[in-house]
């Protein structure tokens, strides 16, 4: 087992059989010393001399020779190794000659037990090599532990120091010492942050941290050219359910030019983790890894990748990231190896200084990918870089402890401060005064939330904001500042992703007050902009509706366009209906979601001044909370209706395709019928619980509007339901659900019902479902659409919810009137 600072070889014997190695590598200088063994060790193929053999090799005043036969080791493919130790009770050197300068192994191994009256485990001490610390203050409780380094060796002799600390001692049990071939650590490597590129990577010292086989087994010494021990990536799987294993040893083709077996053996590239997404040609999801680490340090991260899944060229696209930073966008792997199919080959990423305990790496689909997602991941290396004064020991990384490094310290940092306050200010005097300027010239060339209501202030309960005003003084008064909307996502964590949509990534988060939120973070990258950032602020600001998604604030800081909403416990509604696996919602669920939604688009559409049209209603903008209560997301499409003397607006053409007005396309002409005609979409995709447009069916299935109008004007639309919902949805309130939806599909707006008038058939529907209403003369009418709006005047006094209170409701909020006690009125006689 192998973590951030323990690096345990646990030796068995892989199931893979032993390779013939095509690149295999004869290392110039090949030490392989078992220390206070009295006679060689041989074990794997290799053979380790005893120490005591070399007579200029061990430079030490006093040490000790210390043998154990603990069956605490007997199970590890080493235990050979670790049944002698060579204890210092002073400092000490092992001189090893150099034949050829360059990159080399440095592996030391330690396992602490008790010899005579000496404790190992209580072992306090620092190991040093060539001008880097690769130990300090270290102590090893427990098990077997192996840590391996890679040095650039470039004098003719490589001294390997081991110092006791003050009252302690210092042992090892095995060293290794053993040249590299060049080509396994380039010059140069990708930066993450800053972004660029990073160069001179040969001078530096690397520990390994971790080594993965991705979608396979442990690969042993023995099976890798370099004698390099992989171990599999399961126990590192953020999420394991997302992803799939693998295997396709045929596929792999060294070509030329690109990586040889020195850098990976067949039996990495041969397999990979990938998407587990075979099912469903609209998953959306990183598969994501995570690693411990030592703070304070940079990272080598080596990404190894071979196709081994695609039949041709050119079908896998994908991203990768590392933390939270765009390693790679769009991955071609055809491109990468050469148009080579089945060709080897790796990337190098460096990070900046880490600050926490956790690296991770993730893949996940591309927008390029037409098809089925995927993405995959071969192998990964995780190597410690040696920081500036050539240490890899987290217990060095300070620099400077002195009272003159203080001294210096403090004067860099107060020129530093100094020269950046300096700075801020004239760049705060330079936009103050050309923000003046641009006033005075009536223009704004960066943009600042506008008072909404015409100057009417609204406030705003955030943690952040402390129900400051809404205006365009306080932006707002939503404003959230980046780095709390950073610790709210954990840096923007791409395990934490639960949606990706064409604004950018959705992640979950926490305020620090406990809040769950959903965080949109806009692409730059993105079609959708500052447009629709700009309308979503406005328009979420101005409505408060339990059945419309509340936004909690954004943030504009640094260029970012952040969007932060309450979080929805159950996702989407068209997660729940297909593709996803989730269980399948009852009839009385879809209906009530239904009505949910229709309110709170009724309510857009009549509660404010003018008509606010959603124009990208579908069943992805539904949301769910913990109690399946549903709430109408994602305003950036959103537009303010036409003027009282108007009938439309003319504006481009936007929305989702199968969902799109066939009327506003053709004469970009939006009404809130545009909404009405894309609920339609919504009640069948309910119905039937399938996707709108689905080119595998056959040509007359793949638009579902048309499909399911054909079997409703049929009056046969049970033939197409949900086969989950057969059997159990009255033919009453079936009938009364389809002829809702077949009137919001009508060719044009003019003949289609008003939201108001679609919920109350639902609402219809429903109480069909739920009891046979005895004596209802309109239990089997078909034409409910346009006779009920005008019988809300014929309530009598005594009704329990008047007509003032209904008035009311309709310009506020209508879900504080339940619907079905409104209806009751309607469906029995004393209420008409």
């Amino acid at each position: 087992m192998m973590d951030g600072r323990k690096f345990t070889f646990i030796f068995g014997f892989s199931i893979l059989p032993l390779l013939c190695f095509s690149a295999s590598f004869v290392p110039q200088d090949n030490y392989l010393i078992d220390c206070g063994a009295a006679s060689n060790t041989s074990f794997g193929g290799r053979n380790f001399t005893a120490d005591a053999f070399y007579k200029d090799l061990l430079s030490t005043k006093r040490d000790v020779l210390a043998t154990t036969s603990s069956k605490s080791i007997a199970s590890s493919a080493d235990s050979p190794l670790y049944q002698t130790a060579r204890i210092f009770n002073e400092q000490s050197k092992y001189k090893f000659s150099i034949n050829q300068k360059g990159r080399h192994w440095i592996r030391l191994y330690f396992y602490p037990f008790q010899y005579q009256n000496i404790d190992m485990s209580t072992a306090n001490f620092s190991v040093t090599a060539q001008n880097n610390v690769l130990l300090s203050d270290f102590a090893v409780q427990k098990n077997p532990v192996m840590k391996e380094y890679s040095v650039n060796v470039t004098s003719d002799n490589l001294v390997i120091t081991f110092t006791p600390s003050k009252n302690s001692i210092a042992f090892v049990n095995a060293i290794e010492v053993v040249s590299l071939p060049d080509e396994l650590i380039a010059d140069d490597a990708s930066s993450l942050n800053p972004p660029g590129s990073f160069t001179g990577l040969v001078t530096l010292a690397f520990e390994t941290v971790w080594r993965i086989n991705m979608g396979g087994p442990s690969i042993s010494p023995a099976n890798d050219t370099l004698r390099r021990t992989w171990v599999p990536d399961q126990n590192f799987l953020v999420t394991p359910n997302l992803a799939t294993n693998v295997t396709n040893m045929a596929a792999v083709t060294y070509a030329d030019g690109g990586p040889t077996e020195n850098i990976a053996p067949r039996s990495v590239y041969g397999t990979a983790t990938e998407m587990n997404s075979s099912s469903d040609p609209r998953s959306n999801f990183n598969v994501t890894w995570q690693f411990d680490v030592d703070p304070g340090f940079q990272y080598l991260v080596r990404l190894h990748f071979c196709d081994i899944v695609s039949k041709s060229l050119n079908e896998l696209y994908f991203n990768v990231y590392v933390n939270s930073y765009m390693a790679d966008k769009d991955m071609d792997l055809s491109v990468s190896s050469n148009n080579v199919l089945g060709a080897p080959f790796y990337k190098d990423f460096v990070t900046g200084p880490t600050d926490g305990k956790k690296i991770r790496v993730s893949v996940g689909p591309s927008s390029l990918n037409r098809d089925y997602p995927n993405a995959i991941l071969n192998g990964l290396e995780i190597m410690k870089m040696s920081n500036s004064k050539g240490s890899l020991s987290v217990a060095t990384a300070v620099i400077g402890t002195g009272s003159s490094s203080k001294n210096k310290v403090a004067i860099i940092v107060g020129v530093v401060v100094g020269t950046l306050c300096a700075m801020v200010l004239a760049g705060f005097f330079f936009v103050f005064c050309r923000r003046k300027r641009l006033r005075r010239q009536g223009l704004s060339k960066t943009w600042v939330p506008i008072s909404i209501n015409d100057g009417i202030s609204h406030t705003m309960g955030s943690k952040y904001s402390n129900g400051t005003t809404l205006s365009a003084a306080s932006n707002l008064g939503y404003r959230i500042p980046f780095v709390a909307v950073q610790e709210a996502t954990n840096n923007f964590d791409e395990s934490w992703v639960i949606g990706i949509g064409g604004f950018g990534k959705v992640y979950k988060g926490e305020l620090n007050d406990g809040t769950k939120v959903a965080v949109k973070r806009g692409n730059p990258r993105s079609q959708q902009g500052l447009a629709e950032f700009r309308t979503e602020i406005e328009m979420l600001s101005q409505f408060r509706h339990r059945h419309l998604v509340s936004l909690i604030g954004y943030c504009d800081e640094k260029n970012e366009m952040i969007l932060i909403y309450e979080y929805m416990e159950n996702g989407t509604l068209k997660s729940h209906l297909y593709g996803s696996g989730l269980p399948s919602l009852s009839w009385k669920e879809r209906m009530e979601i239904c009505i949910g939604s229709a309110r709170g688009l009724h309510y857009l559409h009549t509660g404010y001044a003018k008509a606010v049209i959603h124009r990208d209603v579908k069943s992805a903008n539904i949301l769910l909370d913990e109690n399946l209560m549903a709430k109408v997301a994602d305003f950036g499409l959103s537009k303010t209706g036409p003027e009282i003397d108007q009938t439309h607006v003319s504006t481009a053409v936007k929305g989702s395709f199968g969902y799109l007005d066939p009327e506003y396309f053709r004469r970009q002409q939006l009404t809130e019928k545009s909404d009405v005609y894309s609920f339609g979409v919504v009640l069948f995709e309910v119905l039937c619980a399938r996707p709108v447009i689905d080119p595998s069916l056959p040509r007359e299935m793949v638009n579902l509007a048309e499909w399911a109008m054909k079997w409703q004007k049929k009056g046969q639309l049970e033939q197409i339901i949900d086969p989950t919902l057969a059997g159990k949805i009255r033919p009453d309130s079936l009938r009364k659900f389809g002829e809702t939806a077949e009137k919001c599909l009508a060719d044009f707006g003019v003949d289609r019902p008003s939201m108001g008038d679609v919920l109350w058939n639902l609402e219809y529907a429903l109480q069909l479902q739920e009891a046979v209403v005895q004596g209802d003369p309109e239990e089997n009418s078909t034409n409910m659409i346009g006779e009920l709006s005008p019988q809300i005047n014929n309530f009598n006094h005594d009704a329990s919810v008047s007509v003032a209170q209904f008035e009311a409701s309709t310009t506020d909020d209508l879900s504080g009137v339940s619907m079905s006690t409104v209806f009751s009125q309607l469906v029995k006689s004393e209420g008409r």
